[in-house]
């Protein structure tokens, strides 16, 4: 099982070639991890520990553009001590498997101690929502 989280694109997302922008592939990745963490894991981006990008990565495959409607198909690629590397394809809406993306994409996100910055354990209610909901080693 993956998670769906639907990226309904804006006028202003698309560039000047008619297309939309390579900068908006990561803004759609970024918004369904921390949708995620937040709606399945109880994330408070305003709580003691912080989720901090500390990788990124996206292979552009096929182009969309305005008023296409996307979905993120969200999958963890590794779940570590002090880290999670999201497994991410960008879909058409409705496709029924990641047999067609338009972007496969990676993103690693590091949890910090909001005062000190540095590395602590996965928070336990993400750890464990990843365990219950999203298959590890995509």
């Amino acid at each position: 099982m993956t998670y769906r989280h639907p990226f309904p694109l804006r006028w202003n997302d698309d560039d000047q070639y008619g297309h939309m922008n390579n900068a908006v592939y990561y803004e759609a990745m970024d918004t369904a991890v921390n949708a995620w963490m937040m709606r399945r894991a109880g994330r408070d981006p305003r709580g003691d520990v912080l989720a901090f990008a500390r990788a990124s990565s996206c292979e552009f495959l096929e182009s969309a553009a305005f008023p296409q409607v996307l979905e993120v198909d969200v999958a963890v690629a590794r779940l570590g001590t002090t880290s999670i590397t999201w497994d991410l394809a960008i879909l058409r809406e409705g496709a029924p498997d990641r047999g067609a993306p338009l972007a496969l994409g990676r993103f690693t996100h590091v949890f910090v101690d909001r005062a000190s910055r540095r590395p602590v354990p996965v928070p336990a209610a993400v750890r464990a929502a990843v365990e219950a909901e999203l298959p590890v080693g995509g």
